[in-house]
């Protein structure tokens, strides 16, 4: 399903085109590419191996899986040196000799855990609630697939996507009317997303919407598909299109569940972030004066969702050309205020933090140079060069 490209020439193939392998599903665009990938590429070694793993689609998750471990484990060395797990209280993994990843929220001598033990945890908590028909706790216990049971904050990074793998290799022969597969695809495309992945994180979420649709899926996990591919697009560049679909999301949002509850909030963040990046203030701004204050009165003010809105909010007011100085005045105070929050709830090194800091930073230089009232050229250039949402 995720496979989406010709084994030989990487021709794009979507969901459906060209034909697979009789013995093993790989996919190919056409008969001159299989009989070249059997003669020449390999194939006929592999065949029975990829066959016995479960089909292309299972084999190729297994090896992705692995590599993501290996990068996380690399990447954390330093982090989790002279640590244990906390859940199999080991350094190196009895079983995969792999060692610790820490990618959430927990500081100290806190969160240290091997990939493999968070992912058989997770692969437990649903396979309990499956087994005892456990609906009500499905949702919560699913959390444990991204989500630090510590710290209840989620996994973000080269630990996010090699969960991502797992969760896919884990549930991907389901049939497509059940959650969990579209959820581990939800989840695989997050972890893409984090690495910069991003024509692959595209790729998934393009299927996964289309497999929605095919089966007849909820219009609220068509909006989740539909929020998911908007910013994919995004990731990609392709702003217009990401812009649209925000837009209709978010109205999708308000006319099902009205402007409080948690995915409204989400949908409009993320359509504001659009707005933003296409340099539309004024709309951004006006959106954003109208949903900030109901995310701090539904959420709380340490919210991730409401210190994005805040730091997105002061973007806006510094980026746009037309800004006052007392405009920059604000948007330098709003982010130093977010930014100690973040800090403090999330750590200075959680993606979030470095962002609103980086945010900070390039918003302190830009009222710099319009305090001193030195250069306006230089001030445009300034503005010019802020990063977009």
């Amino acid at each position: 399903m995720i496979l989406t490209q010709c084994a030989v020439c990487a021709t794009e193939l979507g969901l459906s085109l060209g034909k697979k392998c009789g013995r093993c599903s790989t996919r190919y665009c056409g008969p001159e590419c299989q009989v070249q990938h059997w003669k020449e590429g390999g194939h006929d070694q592999l065949c029975k191996k990829i066959k016995r793993s479960g089909g292309a689609e299972q084999y190729h998750a297994n090896n992705k899986y692995s590599e993501a471990v290996a990068v996380a484990a690399t990447a954390c060395a330093e982090d989790t040196k002279g640590q244990t797990c906390y859940i199999c209280t080991q350094a190196l993994h009895w079983k995969t000799k792999e060692g610790l990843v820490r990618g959430c929220s927990c500081r100290g001598t806190s969160g240290f855990a091997h990939v493999s033990c968070l992912v058989e945890q997770a692969k437990i908590l649903i396979a309990e609630a499956e087994e005892n028909n456990l609906l009500d706790k499905a949702n919560e216990r699913w959390l444990r697939w991204d989500t630090c049971g510590l710290c209840e904050q989620k996994y973000h990074g080269v630990v996010l996507c090699a969960l991502g793998w797992a969760c896919w290799k884990t549930y991907l022969d389901r049939p497509e009317t059940e959650p969990v597969l579209s959820g581990a695809m939800s989840l695989l495309g997050n972890g893409l997303h984090e690495v910069g992945h991003l024509a692959d994180a595209l790729s998934v979420r393009e299927a996964d919407l289309a497999m929605m649709r095919r089966h007849g899926a909820s219009e609220e996990n068509i909006l989740a598909a539909q929020s998911a591919l908007a910013i994919a697009c995004a990731a990609v560049r392709d702003l217009e299109k990401a812009l649209s679909m925000e837009r209709d999301v978010y109205s999708g949002r308000l006319r099902l569940h009205g402007e409080e509850h948690p995915q409204t909030l989400i949908a409009a963040n993320n359509y504001a972030s659009r707005l933003v990046g296409l340099k539309r203030f004024e709309e951004a701004k006006t959106l954003l004066r109208r949903i900030t204050p109901v995310a701090r009165r539904v959420l709380r003010e340490s919210d991730e969702l409401t210190l994005k809105m805040r730091s997105m909010y002061a973007q806006a007011l510094c980026r746009d050309p037309a800004a006052t100085l007392d405009n920059r005045r604000e948007a330098v105070t709003t982010l130093e205020e977010v930014e100690r929050t973040a800090r403090r709830v999330f750590g200075g090194a959680h993606p979030l933090t470095e962002g609103i800091g980086g945010e900070l930073r390039a918003s302190r230089a830009v009222l710099e140079v319009a305090l001193g009232a030195r250069d306006v050229e230089a001030l445009r250039e300034l503005v010019g060069a802020m990063g977009t949402a």
